[in-house]
């Protein structure tokens, strides 16, 4: 766990698929996520992730669990399989994405990569107000950072053909910027977003 960006100091080693299969026995449990939550353990954290119900989330707990963000794979625990259904994902992720901390700010990205293949209902609009943003921060060098600016971009520009051109122009956009993570990000966005795959995928989608 340590040898992948992994917050061990609290950690039991329990593994992923044991935590999706206690969670399925669990079901939803408001108060269970907020006790599992405050015991700070690693791994009752991505469980309590799991198993809150997104209806009974506010932005209080929101900002309080972002608060408590130590390691990206509960961070990603939280956007993808929580944040993101509650009301105020697409708050959260702009306002996110501002922070100097480098969870939360990871948090706002992975909230939009999340929003991007989960809510098959929202409109263009929604993920276009995201690139100026994944663009403003694309030169954040910061590991777990720069790779969730980069998740966003390709998870958006994977959602539909008018995005994925929108997301290939900011990419372009973002290889001008005088900085490292900032090519680094347009040229891994830009080599998937334009391939084969993604495409034939993209026109599968329109048909």
């Amino acid at each position: 766990m340590s040898r992948f960006g992994v917050q061990v100091k609290k950690a039991l080693g329990i593994s992923a698929p044991e935590l999706r299969g206690l969670a399925k026995e669990i079901g939803k449990d408001h108060a269970l996520a907020a006790r599992l939550w405050s015991s700070g353990i690693h791994e009752a954290r991505i469980l309590a992730a799991l198993t809150d119900d997104p209806h009974l989330v506010t932005e209080d707990q929101m900002e309080n669990w972002a608060a408590d963000f130590d390691s990206w794979d509960v961070c990603d625990a939280c956007c993808l399989n929580l944040f993101d259904h509650t009301p105020f994902a697409y708050k959260k992720a702009i306002e996110w994405s501002r922070r100097e901390e480098e969870y939360v700010k990871r948090a706002a990205f992975a909230l939009m990569a999340a929003l991007a293949v989960h809510d098959k209902k929202a409109s263009d609009k929604n993920f276009l107000e995201f690139l100026p943003i994944i663009k403003r921060e694309s030169a954040d060098d910061r590991n777990f950072v720069k790779k969730a600016v980069n998740w966003a971009l390709r998870q958006i520009g994977k959602r539909n053909t008018a995005l994925n051109r929108a997301a290939f122009e900011t990419a372009c956009e973002i290889r001008l910027i005088d900085s490292r993570p900032a090519r680094w990000i347009a040229a891994d966005a830009l080599r998937e977003l334009s391939s084969e795959q993604v495409q034939k995928r993209l026109l599968r989608v329109k048909k």
